[in-house]
């Protein structure tokens, strides 16, 4: 048995959500007056979750929206802490979740590159040794030295991407960014992500899109109001 990546135990994740936060005269009124206190409530997105993923192994998250597919994908890259469960993780996670996160719009796409390989724990040197790689694989030409708030979300998808799948990652965890960006670059995507799985990269991929879906993963997880209400393989 190829060894555990990704082993989540009981994810829970709650939310309270504020109602009639107003200022100071609601909250002098409310002394007197039960309208104007502050009321609130709790909201579970993801509710008594487990799973394992082991290395070389898909796994595709399917849902409504509001399902708490993404939440449950921000718990596994450790964007969100659960408020109960326990999440181990092996290795390099590298999360595709949101455009432009690990991003400084102020920088250029070169200085991004820097940046947000750092993040993974890449050192400068192993980034100059990967770089133009990178930015081949991008095809953002010379946009790579114009600072990315002036980018696009298809060229900040393009630059996120070609990042994350040259930090050699164990595991790679997308949700719909490839629904971003041209047909061309997309396949470009898909043939890559192929290619990291041959060598043993594990995949968590939120899809609305069943072909993707089965396209790219062994296993499925549907989820309804944060909780899994099916599992199987493709």
């Amino acid at each position: 048995m190829s060894r555990v990546v990704i082993k989540a135990e009981n994810l829970t994740k709650q939310f309270t959500l504020r109602h009639n936060r107003g200022g100071l005269k609601s909250k002098f009124l409310g002394l007197f007056d039960a309208r104007y206190r502050e009321h609130a409530e709790t909201f579970m997105a993801v509710s008594d979750v487990s799973f394992t993923l082991h290395k070389g192994e898909s796994l595709a998250l399917v849902g409504h929206n509001g399902s708490g597919k993404s939440t449950l994908l921000q718990l596994v890259s450790r964007i969100l802490v659960p408020t109960s469960g326990r999440l181990t993780t092996v290795g390099r996670v590298a999360p595709l979740i949101e455009i432009g996160v690990g991003f400084h719009p102020d920088l250029t796409g070169e200085e991004n590159i820097y940046l947000n390989a750092s993040l993974f724990g890449l050192s400068n040197r192993e980034v100059r040794s990967r770089f133009n790689e990178i930015v081949d694989f991008s095809g953002l030409g010379n946009f790579i030295d114009t600072p990315v708030k002036n980018y696009s979300s298809g060229m900040y998808m393009r630059l996120g991407f070609s990042v994350a799948v040259h930090v050699e990652p164990q595991v790679l965890l997308a949700d719909e960014v490839l629904a971003v960006g041209d047909e061309e670059f997309k396949r470009k995507c898909h043939e890559r992500i192929r290619t990291l799985q041959d060598d043993g990269m594990a995949l968590i991929l939120v899809t609305h899109a069943v072909e993707e879906g089965k396209a790219f993963c062994q296993r499925y997880l549907t989820l309804e109001r944060g909780r899994i209400i099916e599992h199987g393989c493709y």
